[in-house]
């Protein structure tokens, strides 16, 4: 069992408004997209808030660090391959994030495994910025193929490959360290 503290409760209301943003985003109701991006950006602030009621509590669980980017990886991926549906959005932007998320996941359980842990770092923040007033954009533009929506898209593209990239060289980097450490400690003991 978890405990039940405020950033947890914050991350399984995130998980839960996932399936509620899909069918507002997908059903034909009068003013459904505003009701969708309501939903979205109350989800996204959720993110922001448990995140810092964790940090600043110093209520860190094993269970926020687990289920805090899966609540974030399943909720842009259901916005994207709901807006692709809808055809808001190219079928080739979605991929393109779900599969860096996917990506930087693995990694971080690669990582972990390794005993190496990759921190969030200033483009991974920059990117889930972009993400979410890209698909807040979609979601709710009356016309999403204007200049304004498709320039936070391809914004958000480019900043989620370079994160992307940034996360594999540090990667690479702690890995190397990690080594580097493991074989100065046998040389001491040696």
């Amino acid at each position: 069992m978890f405990p039940l503290n405020v950033p947890n409760a914050l991350t399984l209301v995130r998980i839960l408004l996932v399936p509620v943003l899909v069918a507002v985003l997908l059903q034909a109701a009068p003013n459904g997209s505003w009701i969708a991006a309501g939903v979205f950006a109350l989800a996204a602030v959720t993110d922001t808030v448990d995140g810092y009621l964790a940090r600043s509590r110093r209520s860190v669980t094993t269970f926020g660090k687990v289920m805090d980017p899966i609540a974030d990886k399943l909720l842009v991926a259901a916005a994207l391959i709901s807006l692709v549906s809808l055809g808001r959005v190219d079928a080739w932007v979605a991929m393109v994030i779900i599969a860096r998320e996917f990506a930087v996941s693995g990694l971080r359980v690669a990582a972990g495994v390794q005993g190496v842990v990759i921190p969030a770092s200033r483009l991974g923040k920059a990117k889930t910025i972009t993400q979410v007033a890209a698909i807040l954009a979609l979601i709710a533009a009356h016309h999403p193929g204007q200049a304004w929506v498709q320039i936070l898209v391809y914004l958000a593209v480019v900043i989620t490959l370079a994160s992307g990239a940034d996360y594999f060289l540090n990667f690479r980097r702690r890995i190397e360290e990690a080594r580097e450490r493991v074989t100065f400690r046998a040389a001491e003991r040696g």
